[in-house]
């Protein structure tokens, strides 16, 4: 079997885990009967009075769903970003990305987006806008250099996180007591009560994305090998730079603006994966997608059982996983890093 065929599986086995654990644990036997059920009766999406079949099928999973999405796709940034910068440590969080797109979705909410249907719609667009600025910041300081310092790297995102956190918390402050609560909630990173219709907004988002990124594997192999080789080889460089830094930030803007800043994902993944795949992304960027979405399955269980029925925002548990391994990399794999 194919080390992206147990991925899958491993992914599958997974989310049947995340099913049974919640407030109310449900057996494995029962969640089967509702799946069959619902299957059957083409229940999915609608309405249902049985309670259990209710709590699956409305609340856990939309809700695994969408930590799938969200995990798959912050991993997949993270290992675009990671051979387009050839630096370990970039990623959409620590580089500003995530909070670039923050505050793109909190001016979205600030001007009404979220009022509505086709406004809320919209919303992935301002995320879009605002984590693309800050990819310009970086880009620019990127190509003053063969390679970004990791010094230059760290402060960059250091200054980016600042200036938009800065500005988020003003939006905040300004907004109605409900909204600016439910404001702080989100930027800590939830995936708290999807919607099936809010769900198919963000696939449409994320599948245009995805797949031009994944399109650009062989790019990305060959960018990763330098920029001088890659022009040899009849890559033009930066146009395929600027498509490839369109792509994350679209892909960033539209997670952010479902699920918040959830953190360390997009360099935690990629470096695990890249131990057991090796560095060609044509197995690395799908199998960093399918431990992403498994990974944050797994966390968002975690978040919504460890003190039920209370519930930790999931960007918690996931800066508590990266961070120690951010730490890591600093101080003991230099060498790499160098």
């Amino acid at each position: 079997m194919t080390t992206l065929g147990i991925l899958a599986l491993t992914a599958i086995a997974v989310s049947f885990v995340c099913l049974h654990f919640g407030a109310q644990p449900i057996a494995y036997g029962e969640i089967i009967r509702v799946f069959v059920d619902a299957v059957s009766r083409k229940e999915i999406g609608g309405g249902t009075s049985d309670v259990v079949a209710t709590i699956l099928l409305h609340v856990r999973l939309p809700r695994m769903l969408l930590g799938f999405l969200v995990g798959c796709s912050l991993a997949t940034v993270g290992v675009a970003l990671q051979a387009l910068l050839r630096n370990p440590l970039a990623d959409p969080y620590v580089l500003g990305v995530s909070s670039g797109a923050a505050l793109g979705a909190a001016v979205g909410v600030l001007l009404g987006a979220g009022t509505t249907f086709l406004a809320e719609a919209a919303l992935p667009a301002y995320g879009f806008a605002g984590g693309l600025l800050a990819l310009v910041v970086v880009y620019r300081m990127a190509a003053s250099y063969e390679q970004l310092p990791i010094h230059s790297l760290l402060l960059t995102g250091v200054i980016l996180n600042a200036i938009f956190s800065a500005l988020i918390m003003f939006i905040t402050s300004i907004l109605e007591p409900n909204r600016s609560y439910g404001m702080m909630a989100w930027l800590m990173g939830t995936l708290t009560a999807p919607t099936y219709g809010g769900l198919a907004g963000l696939a449409v988002y994320l599948s245009i994305g995805l797949f031009l990124l994944f399109s650009q594997m062989r790019v990305l192999n060959i960018l990763a090998l330098g920029e001088d080789s890659a022009r040899t080889l009849g890559i033009d460089t930066e146009m395929a730079k600027r498509f490839i830094f369109v792509l994350t930030a679209l892909v960033t803007g539209a997670v952010v603006s479902v699920s918040g800043m959830i953190g360390f994902i997009g360099m935690v993944v990629p470096h695990a994966v890249r131990l057991v795949t090796g560095a060609d992304h044509r197995l690395l960027l799908p199998a960093s997608a399918l431990v992403g979405g498994t990974f944050l399955m797994g966390a968002d269980t975690i978040a919504r059982t460890l003190i039920s029925p209370a519930e930790i925002p999931v960007g918690i548990i996931t800066a508590l996983a990266g961070g120690p391994f951010f730490v890591y990399l600093l101080l003991w794999r230099k060498d790499r890093l160098a």
